[in-house]
């Protein structure tokens, strides 16, 4: 007789159906587990023997094997330690097959049978509501799995508990839906002094999902001004939190089964490597381009991160989504991020300053700027330069308008957007192409003019045609105006790339 568990395999973001198969025949006595088990996937053994000594359990002296099918799908971590455990379990006749035939199960024991978390679990609550079957997970993570409607939970602190349970000995209640926690607002624009043009730029990027550089000396305000960003986009919808969780919960990083309506904002230091920025390593976890999924990524000292590095997110920018490429795999996750982007004008950081006069100019903005690939800049809407902020600024009150005012206007123009763009797939103007483009944001006839005059003056690429395009349109929407018009293309013109300053 052989027992069966349903379990699942994450692949990106996608949770693939495993069977855990278990048979106990007469031999010498022997644990095996079988179907490409990683290290951690074959120390399960080890465990769950642990776990059932600690429950007054004894493995019987047979021969036990343990398959994971398909045998040919790889599999890893170590969710699979609980659909062992019960496989094994009902192979011994403690368990009644049936009770858990309509349940999938993940989780990890501990050696005193305690079931711990695992990553991934609202993905497994996910594929078992498409399959109309019940999760078995451990009993901190219900909250989280809870957040699939219709799916009959199990939470079980422990072995013996969930073994009560399927006894009808105790009733283990229904774990209710985590909490979702209110945006945490983070600096106000309030405290932004002066750079009246980087704050209409951070409005405007903030309104259409933009990517946006700023360019200036060390102290300007570059950094305060993208951790205000956050504060004025607007919550996610449900729909979307629900997609940012799905990857924080593959990265384990989902607490309590708390889901965020707040987007993701991720700023990794300028020593990251390619793994760490686009995902990857043994498991092909997500990298912090798919952490800032429907959110916003920070990278300042943008020169400072290896040229490789950066032009890995050519990609990402260009279709919304990363695909991991290994010998045994290839894992796709969702990347649809807002680039800000923060650096100096040159190495020294002074080009221009007549006080701090670069020694070095043209040569060293020359070489720092050269760092950063041309197709990376054609990919970025918005380039700003910041200048430095005057002492007689900083003893300035502050202004009239901070964050929720800004927030308001934003917010007016994602509402347009999503009316325009319903049932098209899309969400913002800075994903219009194609049809979308001509039918939303064609300019009226003077503007045509200006825009094919600019585009011959400045050599503008196809890309960088397209994005002056998606940048007009978010303006006239932040107008509330219908057309775009040729002051609105003359705005986005003065956000495109100018050559280096000597």
């Amino acid at each position: 007789m052989v027992a069966l568990v349903s379990t699942v395999a994450y692949l990106g973001l996608e949770a693939r159906a495993v069977e855990v198969q278990c048979q106990i025949a007469p031999g010498l006595p022997a644990f095996a587990l079988v179907g490409l088990p990683d290290k951690a996937v074959s120390e399960s053994r080890q465990r769950v023997s642990a776990a059932l000594t600690a429950m007054g359990l004894a493995l019987p002296p047979k021969r036990i094997t343990v398959n994971l099918s398909p045998a040919d799908l790889p599999k890893d971590g170590s969710h699979y330690d609980l659909p062992v455990a019960l496989a094994l379990l009902s192979a011994m006749g403690i368990v009644d097959g049936e009770q858990i035939a309509d349940f999938i199960a993940v989780g990890e024991l501990a050696l005193d049978g305690r079931i711990i978390p695992s990553p991934g679990v609202l993905l497994a609550a996910l594929h078992a509501s498409e399959q109309d079957k019940g999760l078995i997970c451990p009993a901190a993570q219900g909250s989280e799995a809870s957040w699939a409607s219709g799916v009959p939970v199990v939470a079980a602190p422990n072995l013996i508990s969930l073994l009560n349970h399927l006894k009808g000995r105790q009733v283990l209640l229904p774990p209710l839906p985590g909490r979702a926690d209110p945006p945490e607002r983070g600096p106000d624009l309030k405290q932004v002094k002066g750079q009246e043009t980087a704050r209409r730029a951070l409005e405007i990027a903030a309104a259409g999902a933009h990517n946006l550089l700023m360019a200036g000396p060390p102290g300007a305000g570059k950094s305060l001004l993208a951790s205000c960003l956050p504060g004025i986009l607007p919550e996610l919808t449900p729909a979307e939190a629900l997609e940012v969780s799905m990857v924080a919960s593959v990265a384990g990083t989902l607490e309590d089964g708390r889901i965020s309506r707040a987007r993701p904002y991720r700023a990794p230091h300028h020593s990251a490597s390619i793994a760490a920025l686009t995902g990857g390593g043994l498991k092909v976890r997500p990298g912090e381009v798919s952490m800032a999924h429907l959110g916003v990524l920070f990278l300042d000292e943008l020169p400072e991160f290896q040229r490789q590095v950066l032009d890995s997110l050519r990609q990402p920018l260009e279709t919304g989504e990363v695909t991991v490429a290994r010998a045994n795999a290839h894992v796709t996750y969702p990347a649809r991020v807002q680039l800000i982007a923060a650096m100096n004008p040159c190495r020294c950081g002074h080009l221009g300053d007549p006080a701090q006069a670069c020694s070095r100019a043209p040569k060293c903005a020359a070489d720092y700027q050269s760092k950063v690939s041309g197709p990376l800049l054609d990919r970025i809407d918005l380039h700003v330069d910041v200048d430095p902020v005057r002492a007689a600024d900083l003893a300035l009150p502050p202004p009239a308008e901070g964050s929720v005012e800004v927030a308001a206007r934003v917010a007016r123009a994602r509402q347009i957007q999503t009316a325009r763009l319903d049932g098209t797939g899309r969400r913002t103007n800075a994903e219009l192409d194609g049809d979308l483009l001509d039918a939303h944001a064609t300019p009226d006839e003077p503007a045509r003019k200006l825009l094919m005059q600019a585009a011959e003056a400045m050599r503008l690429s196809a890309r960088g045609y397209t994005r002056i395009l998606r940048v007009a349109r978010t303006i006239a929407d932040l107008a509330g105006a219908e057309n775009i018009s040729r002051i609105h293309v003359a705005e986005a013109l003065s956000y495109r790339r100018q050559a280096p300053r000597a």
